[in-house]
């Protein structure tokens, strides 16, 4: 740990939020706060668009935001080696409702990041409150055996 109580890694959120000016995080309003090899914080207030038929958050945001920033660290990681990361699983249990206007921070910190294979656990906090906790499993695959589409 640093000095000023960092990590010392490199913070990439400020890049991630400008390339992000279409697709799922733009559409569901995350703003990554923190983008590091050691840990991935993202904000979100809930809004309609997070919602069931029931006026609480969709299991689905919860994995969703699960997935997204343990996939944003494992990126960090797999990238400095020349590879992508992919998630293979993401376990998420719901552990407590939140209705329109929650502002809610997820968390992802490494379990383990090796050459094969990372793993990724988060949990969704609003304010002191666990919301929802999951864990990532994601393979790391060399850059190439990826492609674009184009």
């Amino acid at each position: 740990m640093a000095a000023d109580g960092t990590d010392g890694a490199k913070d990439f959120a400020a890049e991630i939020n400008a390339a992000s000016t279409t697709g799922w995080l733009r559409a569901m309003g995350i703003v990554v706060t923190r983008a590091t090899t050691d840990e991935v914080r993202c904000e979100l207030t809930v809004a309609e668009q997070h919602l069931q038929g029931y006026g609480i958050v969709h299991g689905g945001v919860h994995c969703g935001v699960i997935e997204t920033i343990a996939s944003v660290g494992a990126h960090l990681v797999a990238m400095s080696r020349g590879q992508r990361a992919v998630g293979l699983e993401n376990h998420t249990s719901f552990i407590r409702a939140v209705r329109v206007g929650a502002k809610l921070e997820g968390i992802a910190r490494p379990v383990t990041r090796g050459r094969s294979s990372q793993v990724w656990e988060a949990e969704i906090r609003e304010g002191a409150q666990l919301v929802a906790r999951g864990s990532v499993r994601l393979l790391c695959i060399a850059a190439e055996q990826l492609t674009d589409g184009k």
